[in-house]
């Protein structure tokens, strides 16, 4: 139904989009051919286009009722009960030791090691006797790459393969595939067409309960976010009670702290609040919380307290790829350092590809357009959720930014002067020369030849 690729391991907020996905239907890619079309009975896919918005792909989508999770600690906390409750579904735990209670996801996983896995270059194997001498020199695809391949897999081959011993049971012999027994529950059933709102984006994130400053805006993280929306309420307490009274409801995404999300009490439309010590012009680099402490702690030991996030950001910066030069990135960093930034570009891209279209685009148009590799453009897209790393960009990209920090710096210290033109050449001469002779003491209109003999010799004088 919907799978997502994330670094070294998943988080809660991954789990929630994942259930989000379960709810939207997939959009056609670029290369996909007429063959991978929502292609249902009972539904045409021009319908299914028009609430969508785009061109469906042919798997099927739909509210899940029940979702069956292991014990994992991203499964079971405060933010996958409110998703749950968002949802209006029921999130139930498998019982320990008990495999078949999830074997629809286990087979998918067997599935796709055995069919699609195996057959890529670098494949490591459940065990080391099926690898080969080198598999991490063979491996030649970025993550970009590895997601579009599974996608066109399991729209491609895994939804369109025949069952053998799984038939069902009104038709034994006859030739089926997931896609096919999908449309015959369509047929019998109906079908209820219920594509969410881009809102619920929004309501999937993590709740954060603050108040909001008269001044400053809200606090979340150790980072102040404001905006033209928090204007009616400032200095005012909410009309909440219980056990967060007077406070107001700020949703956060924790894989792009630039941006949090303030539903007004009143309309119910949705306000993007920008960080305030983001740069209001150029591209900034991807970050993360684990990112910001590490900041504060570089903070404390340098015995600065800043007054505003503006004096934080060269700080930020500097921890984000100031420290080491662009041509030591691949070789002065620990693997673990790499890990650390890749899987900070790849969440700043995913979360960008998850916003609506319009959540953040007014908000963090840049300057001048970005470059093909920069993964900081906080704008929603179709394409793929998350982009190869490249070291040199990255660090650039930081470094970038803290010149642009100090340049801003300085011409807001500095008032502006206006520079005078620079004066001309000759009139300069003329005016430091001792054998040039005043203009007064001739007169253009005389037909003397002397006169005129006078001035020609000035002139090659002066000159």
């Amino acid at each position: 139904m919907a799978f997502r690729l994330s670094l070294v391991s998943d988080s809660s907020i991954d789990v929630a989009m994942v259930l989000r996905d379960m709810t939207m239907p997939l959009p056609m890619r670029p290369d996909w051919g007429e063959d991978m079309q929502w292609a249902y009975p009972g539904m045409p896919g021009t319908v299914v286009g028009d609430f969508a918005g785009y061109e469906v792909a042919g798997l099927p989508f739909f509210a899940p009722e029940t979702v069956t999770t292991d014990h994992g600690s991203v499964y079971r906390n405060h933010h996958l009960v409110e998703v749950q409750r968002v949802l209006g579904a029921n999130i139930k735990p498998s019982r320990v030791l008990r495999p078949t209670d999830k074997k629809a996801v286990e087979r998918a996983f067997g599935a796709i090691r055995s069919l699609l896995f195996a057959l890529l270059l670098g494949y490591q194997g459940v065990d080391t006797a099926d690898r080969g001498t080198d598999p991490e020199a063979d491996a030649c695809l970025t993550v970009a790459e590895m997601e579009h391949i599974i996608a066109t897999w399991i729209v491609a081959i895994w939804q369109n393969r025949r069952f053998d011993s799984y038939s069902p049971s009104w038709d034994p012999g006859g030739d089926h595939s997931p896609n096919s027994l999908f449309a015959a529950s369509m047929t019998q059933g109906g079908f209820a067409l219920r594509i969410p709102s881009p809102e619920l984006y929004y309501q999937l994130l993590p709740r954060h309960q603050v108040m909001i400053h008269g001044k400053r805006g809200v606090k979340i993280k150790n980072l102040w976010y404001d905006g033209e929306a928090l204007d009616p309420y400032r200095g005012e307490l909410s009309r909440r009670g219980g056990k967060h009274k007077n406070r107001y409801v700020i949703h956060r995404d924790p894989r792009d702290p630039c941006f949090v999300f303030f539903q007004d009490p009143l309309t119910h439309d949705w306000h993007t609040l920008r960080w305030v010590g983001l740069p209001e012009e150029g591209q900034f680099p991807a970050f993360s919380d684990a990112r910001v402490r590490e900041t504060m702690r570089e903070l404390r030991k340098r015995g600065l307290a800043p007054k505003s996030d503006k004096e934080l950001l060269p700080v930020l910066l500097e921890v984000v790829g100031g420290k080491i030069p662009v041509q030591q990135w691949p070789t002065q960093l620990t693997k673990k350092q790499r890990t650390e930034h890749a899987r900070e570009v790849t969440q700043a891209a995913a979360a960008a590809a998850d916003r609506p279209a319009d959540a953040t685009a007014a908000q963090s148009a840049p300057a001048e357009p970005a470059p093909a590799a920069a993964p900081a453009a906080r704008t929603g897209s179709d394409d793929g959720k998350v982009i190869p790393l490249r070291w040199r960009e990255r660090a650039q990209q930081g470094q970038n930014a803290v010149t642009n920090e100090r340049r801003r710096r300085r011409e807001a210290a500095v008032p502006e002067r206006p520079t005078p033109p620079p004066e001309d050449l000759s009139e300069r001469l003329r005016a430091t020369s001792l054998l040039a002779l005043p203009d007064d003491d001739f007169d253009d209109d005389t037909d003397e030849p002397g006169a005129a003999a006078a001035a020609a010799a000035g002139e090659e004088v002066s000159r």
